[in-house]
Order: structure tokens, then C-alpha cells, then sequence
């Protein structure tokens, strides 16, 4: 097996108003936006062992990873300052997202009309789901292992009667009030993953995994949601697991 190729891109966000850096890795493939775990970094997938773990995937050319930074810190990590002013910086992520990131996600794959896939685990699933659902014509679809998918969580230090601030990022909120056709026909022809384990450290996430398998029923939006077994913890030797099952699926196993 050769050596994979790497590729870092960085440059200054008009949108966040800083620097934010990216680590491709691959050469072909469907293109999956990494967004990495709570308070995480663009190299997180690279250290934890994930990338090694899909090697075989990028090395036969079917996908392709573009990991980047998050700005949790200034946004939902951010318990010193009021939810509208955390919300307002995750607003200026989502615009880094869509205005910065997928254009050039586009130009690098040399195709302009490319939709690509986000992932995720933990936080990132947050990330992945929720900006999927806000740029369904950008993104085509979404895996996310192990998510929270609504703002009041104590994880967040938000509680209900924050959420008015918030709606528009809380995916079980706002989703379970959506009523928007064009948004629905994306959704519909989307391909929407979402997995949680039932052991150690994933009774919340299962519980946001029921409750948005719930809506996308009511919302009749084909979605994978799977729940694996009582041994399935909260961790990466399981998202390794996840992950590539889910790859395989989708696409095919190298």
C-alpha cells in the first residue's frame, strides 16, 4: 500500500473572520465534509484512527475526506455568553460552510454541480445532520454516528426556554415543524444515515435518534435510522465499525 495522499488547504474566513484549515485526504470519490468531535480539530479523524481505518476506501478512489475545524468553542461551548449570541456565530459557520467551504469542495473535485456528503461522530453528527438539513441542495446526504440532535441538552447548558434563540439549529425543533415543500422534496431524495449504540454513554443519543426516526416517519423522509446492540458504546473502536459498514452500503466494499 502507498502513501495516502494529503493535502491541507488554509485561508482566511470572510464568514468567521479568522483562519480555518482543512485536511483532504484521497484523490476521487464521493467528497464527505468530516466535521470533527466537540471542541475538536480538523486533524482529530487523522489521530483517532479513522482515516487509517477507511485506507482502503480512498485508496480505491471512493471517497474522498475533507476534514475541517469547528468553532464549538465560540458557539455552543460558549456557556459565558447568551444563546443568541452563541447561535449568532453558528450562523456565521453555517454561511463559512456554504459560501466558502462546498464551493471549493467543488472546484477541487472539478464539478460544479457537485452535492457532497457530510459525516460525523458526536458532535460532529450534530454538525453533519443539521447542516445537511439547512443546505440539502449542497449536501446529499448525511451519516451521523452517535449525535445529539436538539439544543436543551445540559451537554449544551441550554434549557427550554432558550430554545426560541436557538430553533434554527436545534434539528428535533425545527424539523418536526417543517412544513416547507422544496425542503422536503431534498430531503426525500437524499440519502439520510443516522447510528447510535445502546451501551455505555448513548442513552441521550438514543433518545434523539428515536425522536428524529419519529419525525422523519411523520415527515414521510426515507432515513436509515439504526440502533446497534447493548455492547455498542459511545466510542471510536465502534465508529470505526459503524462507518465502514455504512460506506459499504452505500457504495461498495473495496
Amino acid at each position: 500500500m502507498g502513501a495516502l495522499l494529503v493535502e491541507n488547504q488554509v485561508w482566511y474566513s470572510p464568514s468567521l473572520s479568522t483562519n480555518m484549515h482543512i485536511r483532504i485526504y484521497g484523490y476521487s470519490g464521493v467528497p464527505f465534509v468530516v466535521f470533527p468531535c466537540s471542541l475538536g480539530h480538523y486533524y482529530d479523524y487523522e489521530n483517532m484512527g479513522m482515516v487509517e481505518r477507511l485506507r482502503d476506501f480512498l485508496d480505491a478512489g471512493i471517497i474522498r475526506l475533507y476534514c475541517v475545524e469547528s468553532v464549538d468553542a465560540e458557539s455552543w461551548y460558549r456557556f459565558s455568553v447568551p444563546p443568541a449570541e452563541r447561535d449568532r456565530r453558528y450562523q456565521e459557520y453555517d454561511a463559512y460552510i456554504a459560501n466558502e467551504l462546498l464551493p471549493f469542495i467543488r472546484r477541487h473535485c472539478h464539478n460544479p454541480a457537485q452535492r457532497v456528503m457530510a459525516t460525523g461522530c458526536s458532535m460532529g453528527a450534530y454538525h453533519a445532520l443539521n447542516l445537511f438539513l439547512k443546505h440539502p441542495d449542497l449536501f446529499g446526504g448525511c451519516i451521523g454516528l452517535s449525535g445529539l440532535y436538539r439544543l436543551d441538552h445540559k451537554e449544551f447548558g441550554l434549557t427550554a426556554n432558550d430554545m426560541g434563540a436557538v430553533y434554527f439549529n436545534s434539528p428535533i425543533h425545527y424539523l418536526a415543524g417543517m412544513e416547507n415543500a422544496w425542503y422536503l422534496d431534498w430531503y426525500r431524495k437524499s440519502e439520510i444515515i443516522l447510528c447510535v449504540g445502546q451501551g455505555a454513554w448513548e442513552d441521550e443519543t438514543q433518545d434523539d435518534a428515536r425522536n428524529m426516526d419519529q419525525i422523519f416517519r411523520d415527515k414521510k423522509i426515507p432515513a436509515w435510522v439504526d440502533f446497534w446492540g447493548y455492547d455498542v458504546d459511545h466510542d471510536w473502536p465502534w465508529w470505526f465499525q459503524q462507518m465502514r459498514y455504512f460506506l459499504g452500503t452505500l457504495y461498495r466494499e473495496p
